[in-house]
């Protein structure tokens, strides 16, 4: 069969990419990732013809040059390059699954839409009457997990959650835990979203919970906390789902991870 044959039998509108993307990220496993192109406001691919010059230079040639642009809330916008690389793979498999290439993958922020009192909504939004970073979407599917106001990527941050929270209910009042899901922390260079950020003893420290794709992802995350330690993080533990399937064993993590913060 051609590549041209192929190519209609899965055609797909841009609409139809993007989504297959985003469906293919959640797939995947990148959860994270596949909350924020729901979050996303605006997207659109964009085609346009350049000249190119080959290289041994004899002779110049045209080609399609196509742009994915995602525009996103400014308060998104400190997590997006963390994500990009995933998103950008996605878009590339189903471009060869539709026979369509992508050049880039690029996440803007959405232009604010102002009028005639605009400098009432400047006001509003420097007294902190805007969306703040923690209400934004986090969620995979409209039905995201929440509980006591806060919300949770997905069920595994959340049933982590209501271990720290039983933990901290047995604790005595002045001595107990503080419990932060999914608060930005910006370190030199980068703004993170640890899934959480726990207080305890005069110390702080970082739990994630990390599922399967975590996996082709070991270099990076190590960078990663590495960069909190730097920071004065005391202490950085991943929780592996697949290794920790019972309540029991998220209390043993979470046990282990207190003593070895305090010690």
């Amino acid at each position: 069969m051609s590549e041209e044959v192929r190519s209609r039998d899965v055609e797909l509108s841009d609409d139809e990419v993007i989504g297959a993307a985003s469906v293919l990220l959640a797939q995947r496993g990148h959860a994270k990732a596949a909350a924020l192109m729901l979050d996303v406001k605006n997207a659109r691919i964009e085609e346009a013809t350049v000249q190119e010059i080959s290289d041994d230079e004899t002779y110049a040639y045209q080609r399609t040059f196509r742009e994915v642009i995602l525009e996103v809330e400014p308060h998104l916008m400190h997590n997006s390059g963390y994500l990009l690389k995933d998103i950008k793979s996605a878009f590339e498999t189903v471009g060869v699954g539709c026979g369509r290439s992508f050049d880039e993958v690029v996440i803007r922020e959405v232009i604010p839409r102002v009028g005639p009192n605009w400098r009432e909504q400047l006001a509003r939004e420097l007294n902190g009457e805007s969306q703040t970073n923690h209400a934004r979407k986090v969620r995979m599917e409209p039905r995201h997990p929440m509980e006591d106001g806060l919300h949770f990527t997905n069920e595994w941050e959340h049933r982590v959650y209501q271990v720290l929270k039983e933990r901290q209910a047995q604790l005595p009042s002045n001595d107990t835990i503080g419990i932060m899901p999914l608060g930005a922390l910006r370190v030199p260079g980068h703004t993170f979203e640890p899934d959480f950020l726990i207080t305890y003893r005069g110390r702080v420290g970082v739990i994630e919970v990390d599922g399967p794709q975590h996996k082709s992802r070991v270099s990076a995350d190590r960078s990663r906390d590495r960069l909190f330690k730097h920071a004065g993080v005391r202490d950085v533990d991943r929780l592996c789902v697949e290794d920790s399937t019972t309540k029991e064993e998220v209390e043993k993590f979470v046990t282990d991870f207190l003593k070895h913060l305090v010690d």
